[in-house]
Order: C-alpha cells, then sequence, then structure tokens
C-alpha cells in the first residue's frame, strides 16, 4: 500500500480553505451555520415523529437517524467559518 505524498494534503487543506472562502462570499456566517445545525436537530425530532406514524418504528429510526447526521457538518462547518472570520481581525 502506497502511502500519500505530502503534497496531496496541502492540496486538499488549499481545497478546504477555498470551500470556506466561497461559503463566506456567498454571505453564510459562522452564526448561519450554527443556526442550521441547530434547525436540523429539531428537524431530526420533527421527521422521526411523522415517520413513527405512517411508518414502521425501524424505518422512523432511520429517517431521525439521516437527519440528524446533518448537525455535526453544519457545526463543524460554523467552526472552520468562526475561525476564518476570526483570522482576518
Amino acid at each position: 500500500m502506497s502511502r500519500p505524498r505530502t503534497g496531496d494534503a496541502v492540496g486538499t487543506a488549499a481545497r478546504g480553505d477555498a470551500m470556506i472562502r466561497k461559503l463566506r462570499e456567498m454571505g453564510i456566517t459562522a452564526d448561519v451555520a450554527y443556526g442550521a445545525g441547530l434547525v436540523s436537530i429539531g428537524l431530526t425530532v420533527v421527521a422521526w415523529a411523522a415517520s413513527k406514524k405512517a411508518e414502521d418504528k425501524a424505518r422512523a429510526d432511520r429517517w431521525g437517524l439521516f437527519i440528524g447526521e446533518w448537525a455535526p457538518t453544519f457545526f463543524a462547518l460554523g467552526i472552520a467559518l468562526q475561525l476564518d472570520e476570526h483570522s482576518e481581525k
């Protein structure tokens, strides 16, 4: 198994920085990302409760878990955006 080259990690970091800059250019702030994380937690409960009434329990649980997985992504983006916002000051 070959080891990754050091340059690949640098390229990946540069693409990540570009993504965060693009999100900031679009007007997305850390507060927006944190808010999206909180909303997705609420949607998890709503989706689970609605699915529980319409479908079997296992499927309802999967819907809740699927939407629940969005929250950590939004919170991670919020942290990255916040770090980027503070680095400019």
